[in-house]
C-alpha cells in the first residue's frame, strides 16, 4: 500500500495519528469547519486534507493536521460549513453564457410589463447592427399577464428585425420585419412539431412555438468563436461564486464541443462539463451521431480526467409547459381554472421515430435523457426505455427523463423498476421550476395537476433517485435556489396562492442536497470522482456563510458561498470571509 493510501486508510480507520513516518505531506487543510461530507452515513467531519487535486484525508483537525508539512497551506474555516462542490444536473451553459454577456435581458425584476419590454427596446434600437435579440420575458411575470405580440415590437422596431426569446426557450415573439425575412405570412402552415400563433383573423400574432421558432432563429447570425469562449470563461467563474462546480450542459453540437475544448486546453474551465449532444430528428441523422460520437462517448466505460465527457445525446419528446405545448393525457388548463379546449399538446416529433431513436442509440451503448414534461410524453419516454432494455438488456446507462414535470404513477412504478434492475430511467428535474417560472405553470397545468409537479417525496417513498437542475437560462442557475425550492414549492409572484404546488411532495435540506450533489453526480457518471467529500475524490469543495443542515429552510435560497475550490484550488474566495489562510513553515 502506498504511503498515501495508508495515510488515508489510517485516518478513515478513525486511529489517533501520531507524527507522520509516512513523509505524506498535505498541499493544502481545511480546519476548524463543519464538513458535510454527503457519504453514505450522512457523516460530519472537522477537517479535509488535500494533496495533487484528490481529498487525502478526511477527520479531525488533530488528524489532519499531522499530515501538515513544509508548504503545507492552512485555511482556518472558523466555524463555517463546507460541503461538495454543487452540481447542475440540466443546465444550457455554453448557450445561455452567451445570452448572458451578449442577448438582451428581458428578465423580472427589470421587465414587469410590456412596457417595460418596449423601453428596452428603444434603448437597443440606438445601438448599431441589424437584429435585436432579447432573452427572458415570462408572461406570467408581466402587468398585463399576455404574451408579448408583434405589434408591441413595430410600435418602437419597425426597420430593423426582432427576436425576443421566451424564458423558457421553446416560444418566442418575432417582429414584423422579422416574420418579413422569415417569409411567414397567415398562409403559412405550421411546421411539424411547431405552432404560429395566430389572432382571431387568423395572421401570425409573431409569437412562434417550437419547431416554428426556427424559421426566424436560422437567419441570425451567430456569435464569434471568441465570443463563445468568453462567454463560457465568465460564466464558469459566476458558478464557482455561488459554490458549484459542475453542469450537465444537453443539446450541444460541434461548435460548443470545440470551445469546451479549447477552454480546456488554455486551462479556462474551472467547471467540469459533462456533455449530451442534440440527438438528431431522422433515423439516418440518429445513425451517423452514433457512428461520430459512439467511439468517445460511453462515460460509464472511461471518464478521461473527469474535467470534460462526452456523454451521450439528448432527445425530445415533447414542448412546454409554458407554451401549453407539451403533450398531455388531458387538455391544458388556462388561468388556473379555465380549459384549453382541445389542446393536449403535442410529441415534438412521430413518437415512434423517438422510440426507434432510443433503441438505436441504447443499441450503440450510448446515454439518452430526452426531454418530457406532460405526463403522456414521460409515459412515451419511459416505455421506450423498458422496450429498449427488455430487447438488450444493459445495466448502466442510465438513460434520464429531462424535467419529467408531472409523471403518472405507471411512469412512476416504471422508473422504479427500470433503476432497479437496469441503472436507467432517472428523473432530471429543476425544482426552480416550482419558483421562478411556477406563476405561469401553475396556471397552465391547473389545480389537479399541480400537486403532482415534482414529485419528490413519491420519489423517497419508490426508492427513485434523481438529479437536480436548473434548466439555465430557464430559470436562475445558483443551485440554492433549486435547494430551496424543493423544500419550500413556492411561486414567485404569488398569483395563484404561495403554494399551489401544495407541500405534501416537499423534501428536507439532506434529501435537496444530494440531488444536487451525489444523485446529480452520477447522472454524471462521475460519482467516483465528485459528489462527496471523501478520500481519493477530487477536491471540489464549497464553504458557505451558513449551515445548510441547521438554517431555516427560508435561509438557504440566500446562502452565500465564502470560498470555492475546485481540484484542490481556491477559484474563488468571497472579500468578506471570515476564513484564514496562512502557509506552514
Amino acid at each position: 500500500m502506498s504511503g498515501l493510501r495508508l495515510v488515508a486508510a489510517f485516518l478513515l480507520a478513525g486511529a489517533p495519528l501520531g507524527p507522520n513516518r509516512q513523509g505524506v505531506f498535505a498541499d493544502r487543510v481545511l480546519v476548524s469547519g463543519r464538513i458535510i461530507t454527503i457519504d453514505a452515513a450522512d457523516s460530519i467531519a472537522e477537517a479535509v486534507a488535500i494533496k495533487d487535486g484528490r481529498i487525502l484525508a478526511v477527520g479531525t483537525n488533530a488528524q489532519v493536521l499531522a499530515l501538515t508539512g513544509p508548504g503545507t497551506e492552512r485555511i482556518d474555516l472558523h466555524g463555517l460549513t463546507a460541503t461538495p462542490g454543487l452540481l447542475d444536473a440540466h443546465c444550457h451553459f455554453a448557450d445561455g453564457a452567451v445570452d448572458r454577456l451578449y442577448v438582451l435581458d428581458l428578465s423580472y425584476p427589470g421587465v414587469k410589463s410590456v412596457g417595460d419590454v418596449v423601453a428596452r427596446l428603444q434603448t437597443e434600437r440606438a445601438k448599431p447592427g441589424e437584429w435585436i435579440r432579447g432573452r427572458g420575458w415570462d408572461e406570467g411575470k408581466l402587468a398585463e399577464r399576455r404574451y408579448i405580440l408583434a405589434g408591441d415590437l413595430d410600435a418602437v422596431v419597425p426597420d430593423r428585425p426582432v427576436w425576443l426569446s421566451h424564458t423558457m426557450g421553446h416560444y418566442g415573439v418575432a417582429n414584423r420585419v422579422a416574420l418579413k425575412k422569415a417569409g411567414i405570412t397567415r398562409d403559412s402552415p405550421d411546421p411539424p412539431g411547431g405552432t404560429i400563433d395566430r389572432d382571431a383573423q387568423g395572421r401570425p400574432t409573431g409569437v412562434l412555438k417550437e419547431a416554428a421558432q426556427a424559421l426566424v432563429e436560422r437567419l441570425i447570425p451567430p456569435m464569434s468563436e471568441e465570443q463563445r469562449r468568453e462567454s463560457i470563461r465568465a460564466l464558469a467563474r459566476e458558478f464557482n461564486r455561488e459554490g458549484m462546480t459542475g453542469l450537465k450542459d444537453p443539446g450541444i453540437g460541434p461548435e460548443i464541443w470545440d470551445a469546451y475544448q479549447r477552454l480546456l486546453a488554455e486551462r479556462g474551465l474551472s467547471v467540469r462539463v459533462f456533455a449530451l449532444w442534440h440527438g438528431g430528428e431522422s433515423l439516418e441523422e440518429t445513425r451517423q451521431i452514433a457512428e461520430r460520437i459512439g467511439p468517445f462517448s460511453k462515460p460509464y466505460r472511461s471518464t478521461g480526467d473527469a474535467h470534460l465527457v462526452s456523454g451521450g445525446v439528448k432527445l425530445y419528446m415533447d414542448g412546454s409547459g409554458g407554451a401549453r405545448t407539451a403533450w398531455l393525457h388531458d387538455e391544458w388548463n388556462r388561468n388556473w381554472s379555465e380549459v384549453d379546449v382541445g389542446n393536449r399538446g403535442y410529441p415534438a416529433a412521430d413518437p415512434d421515430l423517438r422510440r426507434e431513436q432510443i433503441r438505436l442509440y441504447h443499441d450503440s451503448g450510448i446515454h439518452v435523457s430526452t426531454h418530457a414534461i406532460g405526463d403522456r410524453a414521460i409515459d412515451w419516454v419511459v416505455d421506450s426505455y423498458a422496450l429498449a432494455l427488455e430487447e438488450k438488456p444493459v445495466a448502466g446507462l442510465r438513460h434520464g427523463i429531462i424535467h419529467a414535470n408531472i409523471p403518472t404513477d405507471r411512469a412512476l412504478g416504471r422508473m422504479a423498476e427500470l433503476q432497479r434492475t437496469y441503472d436507467a430511467a432517472y428523473p432530471e428535474p429543476s425544482s426552480t421550476f416550482m419558483w421562478w417560472i411556477g406563476d405561469t405553470y401553475a396556471g397552465n397545468f391547473g389545480p389537479e395537476r399541480c400537486p403532482r409537479l415534482n414529485p419528490f417525496r413519491s420519489y423517497l417513498d419508490r426508492g427513485i433517485r434523481w438529479a437536480g437542475g436548473s434548466d439555465f437560462g430557464v430559470t436562475p442557475f445558483p443551485a440554492r435556489f433549486g435547494l430551496w425550492a424543493a423544500m419550500a414549492r413556492e411561486t414567485l409572484l404569488g398569483v395563484y396562492g404561495s403554494n399551489p404546488y401544495g407541500r405534501d411532495q416537499a423534501v428536507d435540506i439532506r434529501t435537496a442536497l444530494r440531488s444536487y450533489t451525489i444523485w446529480a453526480a452520477r447522472q454524471m457518471f462521475l460519482e467516483d470522482s465528485i459528489g462527496s467529500i471523501a478520500v481519493g475524490k477530487r477536491a471540489d469543495i464549497a464553504v458557505w456563510d451558513k449551515d445548510l443542515y441547521a438554517a431555516p429552510p427560508a435561509e438557504i435560497k440566500d446562502l452565500e458561498c465564502q470560498m470555492t475550490l475546485f481540484d484542490g484550488q481556491i477559484v474563488h474566495r468571497a472579500a468578506s470571509a471570515r476564513i484564514t489562510v496562512t502557509a506552514t513553515r
